[in-house]
């Protein structure tokens, strides 16, 4: 794995030997991220920044879960469908 400069753009690039496999163009968020893992030097500080990523996705899916539940998109009646929902892949 190889992390390289292309106009300005960081991107990280897979490779197997010479070959390159797979590149992707970090976005904002992902560029941010990044520049700000470079302050992270201990395990501890990778198992606190995690458990706030987390927090941070909790909270935006609770906030989602509050609006469909206001609008109407949400309610009892569909929650209790969930419980009883079996979708899986069938194999036959």
């Amino acid at each position: 794995m190889k992390l390289w400069f292309r106009e300005k753009k960081k991107y990280l690039c897979l490779t197997k030997g010479d070959k390159d496999m797979q590149s992707t163009v970090f976005n904002n968020a992902q560029m941010e991220l990044l520049d700000m893992m470079s302050f992270v030097d201990t395990p501890e500080m990778l198992a606190q920044l995690k458990q706030a990523i987390s927090d941070f996705f909790a909270r935006r899916a609770e906030e989602e879960i509050d609006r469909l539940w206001e609008t109407g998109a949400l309610d009892e009646q569909k929650v209790e469908n969930f419980r009883n929902l079996h979708e899986r892949t069938p194999y036959n």
